[in-house]
């Protein structure tokens, strides 16, 4: 999976509705450029207005019995959601890979769900292997054909993938963090066995490597550009996992387009460790 980012255009995409017009590219995901000042790159979201802009897409829906055109059978073991943005693997689209065991239909609701964001899914192909079945997307921006380099963007798309598996299986509410909005929260012992991790790898006289894992939550993706690009770092390609209540990153970053020594390195692990472990409000709620 994979994501990309360069200060220079993610492209800010904070309003709760999903706009026709083509997106300000503001900020970048994919080679992700975020258009920035020569000094400072600029992400061009501000913090009050990210959440409750993500949160919108969520909808809490109505209890369902039957699954998005695929098996309605329950078993005892609910295998864990995973849903992947794929930034790194075509050049020319977001790839959106979704797994839950074997219990995923065709996912119709779910593309037309996405194209209400203003996105084509132009293929789509489905692979089985032993953690079940994969369906995957090749998605682009309606208005331009292009892929998707908008950080807030690709966590609507991401929020309201996991939207749709929440209506059409609720039984995945107890393993996802968004089950909350289903009047189902995480079990909190499974929300306290997942460790902040963060580490930054040399990757070359170019790039570093960095690696997150932590608890997921409305927002996280475009939170976490949001604190590698304040220090002025640029993130040129990556990834993004959600596995059930685990988020993982993996952002290919460069400073002026180098590796990070070694102080910037412990500077950018210190910020993220320090954002994703400090004590919100939020934390009540599980």
């Amino acid at each position: 999976m994979a994501l990309a980012y360069t200060t220079g255009s993610f492209g800010a995409y904070a309003n709760s509705k999903m706009p026709d017009k083509q997106l300000n590219s503001r900020s970048s995901f994919s080679g992700i450029s975020f258009v920035s000042d020569p000094v400072k790159p600029s992400f061009g979201i501000s913090k009050r207005s990210l959440l409750p802009s993500l949160k919108s897409i969520v909808l809490k829906a109505s209890p369902a019995t039957t699954v998005e055109n695929g098996s309605s059978e329950e078993t005892d073991v609910i295998p864990t959601p995973i849903v992947i943005i794929d930034q790194d693997s075509d050049p020319n689209a977001t790839i959106v890979e979704i797994t839950f065991g074997d219990r995923l239909g065709a996912l119709i609701d779910t593309m037309n769900a996405l194209k209400k964001l203003g996105l084509n899914v132009v293929k789509a192909n489905v692979y089985l292997d032993s953690s079940g079945k994969h369906t995957k997307f090749a998605i682009t921006i309606a208005s331009t054909g292009r892929k998707v380099d908008d950080p807030e963007l690709l966590e609507a798309i991401r929020l309201t993938v996991i939207n749709n598996m929440l209506e059409y299986h609720p039984e995945s509410s107890a393993r996802l963090a968004l089950g909350l909005a289903y009047g189902t929260p995480p079990l909190r012992e499974n929300v306290e066995a997942i460790k902040t991790q963060v580490h930054v790898y040399d990757d070359g006289p170019e790039q570093s490597l960095l690696c997150v894992e932590t608890v997921d939550h409305p927002g996280l993706l475009v939170y976490l550009v949001k604190i590698v690009t304040d220090i002025n770092i640029d993130i040129k390609s990556g990834e993004f996992d959600t596995e059930g209540l685990l988020a993982r990153a993996k952002f290919h970053v460069n400073y002026r387009g180098k590796a990070l020594i070694k102080p910037l390195q412990q500077v950018l692990g210190n910020s993220l460790r320090y954002a994703l472990t400090k004590p919100t409000t939020e934390d009540a709620s599980f």
